[in-house]
């Protein structure tokens, strides 16, 4: 498709007439053509018509990956509803947070999480109607049959403004943060990517999706594949061994892995037999590479590997390390900006730093979002008044334009491609028993990027064991967020006002590396 996208859900419509039999969608056996999903969104956006959900309102999304999603997405786009897809890792009072911040009325749920979807209902303040998605249960209504009796809506067009995603990511104060991705930035997103080298996917072209879809590279990579009528398939959950059969049986041209996916599919025994022919990309991001795994991956698969820096907040774009680039010094790089991007290192007083000094990643153009959701103090935080996006990460440019990540200025970890805050894991540890003081912090992890590891202070009468303190936390917020390891230490490194240092902390851990996150 060479015109410009405008509005989302105009990706169906046209390949529904021109090619409506060819399958846009496969999930475990399951497909779905572009006829039947062009025709099933506009059943969604008479059933939520009819439901009463008006323009600008949210629903949301707990579940694994599957077809259905998309027409659920793009239903809701035509109605001009945001989707919110829920983080299904999360514990019940973080998923409970984002129903109630979103004030979202109808929650669509798979199967597997009926159970989860119930439980949340009791920590509500108001009513919410829970619709299941391939199933149904006591309390939980049926989606095939809404959908199925719902007539299809003339509804007025979309405009650019409107916001059709909203994607949760924690926030230093241990708040989750509703991100607004609108029209405009997800038409600057497709329009921009084949511009990008290897980036854009074609209409005979099979894209496999094994990230979640509350993950934006899950719906972004979704997307890229539908824009121009190529196959999604999608793998609802991570397995190296399905993830290469699927390679080889589904020919897949295109992924997207974060980097722990690519080592575990390195390690898997099936990857000595499997046919990885069919690749014409791998494309990588949400948490940096270590030069070592990178190089065994381009041996192993044989095909471009695109590096990818950005945000959830702008809708995952900032830079790309292009196929050819991936060579020398520059493996440690995350690559030049997106065309039409811009990407600026700022200096304290928030100027651009000159070439090869270190100061705060900065992001400008379409794709950055609209805004936090009701949060315009942490919008204005984030964003400046003349549009640039502070990443919080610290990082340097050298004299041919390539950006270097050195360092979080706010201190996030990433492990396995999930963003952690640590003030939510300190927040959860500190009332744990024996634990006088608390600072969590990210450290080397060769399967993960980085693992979150707690300094803990033991109180007077004792230290805690450290297996209580990791399963006092799990208790409280989600698994991948916990410690996986404990150090005890006789008082917290602080500064003057009482700030912890916890670059200090982190410094035996990331010591002879070349930077100091994963």
């Amino acid at each position: 498709m060479t015109r410009r996208l405008e509005i989302l859900s105009d990706i169906p419509p046209p390949h529904a007439a021109d090619r409506g039999d060819a399958i846009a969608l496969e999930c475990e056996g399951r497909t779905l053509t572009y006829a039947e999903l062009d025709a099933r969104s506009r059943k969604v956006a008479g059933l939520l018509v009819a439901a009463g959900v008006k323009p600008g309102e949210r629903i949301a999304w707990l579940g694994r990956g599957r077809e259905t999603f998309f027409e659920i997405f793009f239903g809701a786009a035509q109605a001009r509803v945001c989707l919110a897809p829920i983080n299904t890792r999360l514990a019940i009072p973080e998923i409970a947070f984002i129903l109630q911040d979103s004030g979202a009325n109808l929650l669509f749920a798979t199967p597997d999480f009926f159970t989860t979807a119930q439980a949340v209902t009791a920590h509500l303040d108001r009513p919410i109607r829970l619709i299941g998605v391939g199933g149904e249960a006591e309390g939980v209504e049926s989606y095939e049959t809404l959908r199925d009796g719902s007539t299809a809506h003339d509804l007025p067009r979309p405009t650019a403004g409107d916001d059709i995603l909203q994607l949760y990511t924690s926030g230093t104060t241990g708040l989750p943060k509703g991100v607004r991705l609108n029209n405009a930035n997800y038409s600057a997103f497709l329009d921009l990517r084949t511009k990008v080298e290897g980036f854009n996917y074609g209409p005979d072209d099979t894209v496999l999706i094994v990230l979640p879809l509350f993950h934006v590279a899950g719906t972004n990579i979704s997307f890229a594949g539908l824009a121009p009528g190529g196959r999604v398939v999608i793998a609802p959950d991570f397995s190296p061994a399905e993830v290469l059969r699927l390679i080889e049986t589904e020919r897949v041209a295109h992924v997207f892995l974060v980097p722990a996916m690519i080592n575990m599919l390195l390690q898997s025994p099936q990857i000595a037999t499997t046919d990885l022919s069919s690749l014409k990309t791998v494309a990588y991001g949400a948490s940096p590479i270590s030069e070592a795994v990178l190089a065994q991956a381009k041996a192993q698969f044989g095909c471009g590997f695109i590096q990818f820096y950005g945000m959830t907040e702008s809708t995952g774009a900032g830079t790309f390390l292009a196929p050819e680039a991936h060579k020398g010094d520059l493996l440690r790089s995350c690559g030049k900006a997106w065309p039409q991007m811009a990407v600026r290192i700022l200096d304290d007083a928030g100027k651009e730093a000159g070439v090869g000094e270190i100061g705060e990643i900065a992001i400008q153009g379409g794709m950055v979002m609209a805004g936090y959701w009701n949060r315009p103090e942490a919008t204005a935080e984030t964003i400046t008044p003349d549009g640039w996006l502070k990443t919080g990460d610290a990082g340097f440019r050298d004299a041919d334009g390539y950006v270097f990540v050195h360092d979080r200025v706010k201190d996030m970890i990433v492990s396995g491609g999930e963003n952690i805050y640590p003030a939510e894991v300190e927040n959860a540890i500190l009332g744990c028993p024996g634990v006088a003081d608390v600072a969590v912090i990210g450290v080397p992890d060769d399967r993960w990027g980085e693992a979150v590891k707690a300094i803990v202070v033991a109180h007077a009468s004792g230290a805690p064991d450290p297996e209580a303190v990791i399963a006092w936390a799990r208790e409280r917020i989600a698994g991948y967020k916990a410690p996986k390891s404990i150090d005890f230490i006789d008082a917290l490194p602080r500064n003057a006002s009482g700030k912890v240092l916890r670059r200090e902390l982190r410094k035996p851990y990331w010591e002879g590396r070349a930077r100091n996150v994963g």
